[in-house]
């Protein structure tokens, strides 16, 4: 399956798109409910459904290339090293890499390939219901709730936005690694759409959107759904203020888990699309 592919052109999915969609469907380590494996087929499936444009922009005129999926049997760091290889040649040929999840813990090869080709600091912007900031779960170091750790671990400056599930040890983490952090409650009670990074946070920026960041009423097709979640708008335009006056050079869309109801496969299709929109440089957008 290829993402928009009732709508590109021969050119627009060739070897010049500056988008390149990575499908990776990792179900090894879900703590509650299943599916995420699902979730990259359902994704670019729903695709198909997509218009053109979106957000007065057309990711499609720039060309989205979709690769094979990922294959995710073996041990999680072999995972991990082959979609590092994966994001760091996107990055080597000028792309942005698009990673479809499957569960959250393939963030870190996706960050870590996509660091190692720029070869200077990337920050982390992340929507999410959990800090994943957990040393270990259930005894997998590369487990969904704990990839954040071992990205901040790793040095990489972090945004959490939209917490609201979370332990006392990854409070602490917060605190010891600097992690700029918008909770849920404040960002809807307070309806908040645009926060601005602190001073010094990187310039190239990598977004890693947990659809259960999104209130369940919006996107209960995710295995860890958590009420009291951000509205759909007011997710993208928080990764979108984010990305004003800096650079996205990649993201992920993760832990959709299908759960029959087509319009939550559009909804993360959506996502994705509208955040290649917010990876344009101005230069590139077009009016659709």
């Amino acid at each position: 399956m290829i993402f928009l592919d009732s709508e590109l052109t021969a050119a627009e999915r060739g070897g010049d798109a500056l988008f390149r969609v990575i499908p990776v469907p990792l179900e090894r380590t879900v703590s509650y409910g299943a599916g995420t494996a699902l979730g990259p087929a359902a994704i670019l499936e729903a695709s198909n459904e997509l218009e053109r444009g979106i957000a007065g922009r057309e990711p499609a005129a720039a060309g989205i290339l979709t690769e094979p999926p990922l294959e995710v049997d073996g041990p999680l760091p072999d995972v991990m090293a082959r979609l590092a290889d994966r994001t760091d040649a996107a990055i080597r040929k000028g792309c942005v890499p698009v990673v479809l999840g499957g569960e959250h813990g393939l963030t870190y090869g996706a960050v870590t390939g996509v660091a190692r080709a720029l070869g200077r600091p990337v920050g982390i912007v992340q929507i999410d219901a959990h800090a994943d900031l957990r040393v270990a779960y259930q005894g997998e170091r590369h487990s969904h709730a704990s990839v954040m750790h071992l990205l901040t671990e790793a040095g990489f400056a972090l945004a959490q936005y939209g917490i609201r599930a979370i332990s006392a040890e990854e409070e602490a983490a917060q605190t010891v690694h600097g992690v700029h952090v918008r909770g849920a409650e404040a960002l809807v009670t307070g309806r908040v759409f645009a926060d601005d990074l602190p001073p010094g946070f990187p310039e190239d920026i990598y977004v890693s959107f947990d659809v259960d960041g999104l209130d369940p009423a919006i996107m209960p097709a995710t295995g860890t759904p958590v009420p009291g979640g951000l509205g759909f708008y007011q997710a993208l335009h928080l990764v979108e203020h984010a990305l004003k006056g800096r650079r996205c050079v990649g993201f992920d869309v993760v832990e959709l888990a299908p759960n029959g109801t087509a319009a939550w496969d559009f909804t993360a299709a959506q996502i994705v699309y509208r955040l290649m929109a917010a990876c344009l440089p101005p230069a590139t957008a077009s009016h659709g």
